[in-house]
């Protein structure tokens, strides 16, 4: 079926820069060709990654033409379909992956891009599922994290962090997440046991363990993680730094059509261990899509447990982060 005149907002960049530099752009939307679907989109994810490649600190993409777009991950509603696109209809619910382009209210994109989305699994968690989820389960699958496992998982309340830590969990093993303490309920209530960063980290990890062997560490937050698994006796094998994750994350968003059934497989595998209870993905910041700069904002600060996510048609304007603020203010 060929797609009716539409229009997207899609936000664009001309230049490295801060979450500023981003602009909506309107324009209407192609017809999907061959083996492309045409998505409105419901949900978005945003990721540290969007922002690198957005300053310029990530430069794998570099001699990408401006102007640029940002965003990997979504979450919509199929409204229109090319042929060859035959495994989608006209409103099906899908979550999928781009390279850049995310951040739209409708975009065209290969059905190789695309999985059906479970349908208990909320429109919020499936916008920001992708890259998160996919990076959590690829670094799992490559230490090959099971029951025999105790696993110590850095930064175990962000994005990445905590989908590992509760899918690591979910396959029987011990998992020990490191945090600050404004973190340590919600580890808690994930049946995560939480250790504080800071001076004598190794100590309390050991405490955490209750006599186990630390087999494996994975470091989500880039500090001195090798020092402390080395410490605690961890095989070099079985630890991953938080190099390794953005080489994980970069390989992901690649868009050759190997790479992308990769991840399109990846993403299927996320979406139905979500939909299976194996992880709760926390939304603690969701923001209407013209927010996209307080968004960005919001995560730079390093301080957001789980996912922050942009909505296209949220029911209120109304900020999650604000709620946050309040709530953390007054405990």
């Amino acid at each position: 079926m060929r797609n009716r005149s539409i229009e997207t907002d899609t936000y664009r960049y001309t230049h490295y820069g801060n979450a500023d530099v981003l602009h909506a752009h309107r324009h209407p939307l192609d017809a999907p060709g061959f083996g492309q679907v045409a998505v409105e989109v419901i949900a978005a994810g945003v990721n540290h990654m969007d922002a690198f490649l957005r300053n310029g600190r990530e430069s794998t993409w570099h001699d990408d033409p401006w102007p640029r777009g940002s965003g990997s991950d979504f979450a919509g509603i199929v409204t229109a379909t090319g042929p060859g696109a035959e495994r989608f209809r006209v409103g099906d619910d899908v979550i999928g992956h781009v390279r850049t382009g995310a951040h739209a209210t409708h975009l065209v994109v290969d059905a190789a891009n695309l999985v059906h989305k479970p349908a208990g699994l909320p429109w919020e968690t499936a916008g920001g599922l992708y890259l998160a989820g996919a990076t959590a389960l690829r670094v799992l699958d490559d230490l090959r994290i099971g029951a025999d496992d105790t696993v110590v998982i850095s930064a175990a309340a962000g994005g990445v962090g905590s989908i590992q830590a509760q899918i690591a969990r979910y396959r029987g093993a011990h998992v020990i997440g490191t945090c600050g303490d404004r973190n340590f309920d919600y580890l808690r209530q994930l049946g995560i046991r939480p250790v504080r960063y800071g001076e004598g980290i190794e100590d309390r990890i050991r405490r955490a363990a209750e006599g186990r062997r630390v087999t494996a560490f994975i470091d989500n937050f880039g500090k001195d993680g090798s020092d402390i698994a080395r410490d605690l006796g961890v095989a070099p094998g079985r630890y991953r730094s938080s190099e390794d994750r953005r080489d994980v994350e970069l390989d992901l968003l690649k868009d050759d059509p190997e790479s992308v059934a990769r991840g399109t497989a990846t993403l299927a595998q996320v979406a139905d261990l979500a939909a299976a209870g194996a992880f709760r993905l926390l939304v603690s910041g969701l923001y209407p899509f013209a927010d996209i700069i307080y968004a960005f904002d919001d995560l730079e600060k390093l301080h957001a447990r789980g996912k922050i996510v942009l909505a296209t048609h949220p029911v209120t304007p109304y900020r999650v982060m604000r709620a946050r603020e309040i709530h953390e203010a007054m405990a």
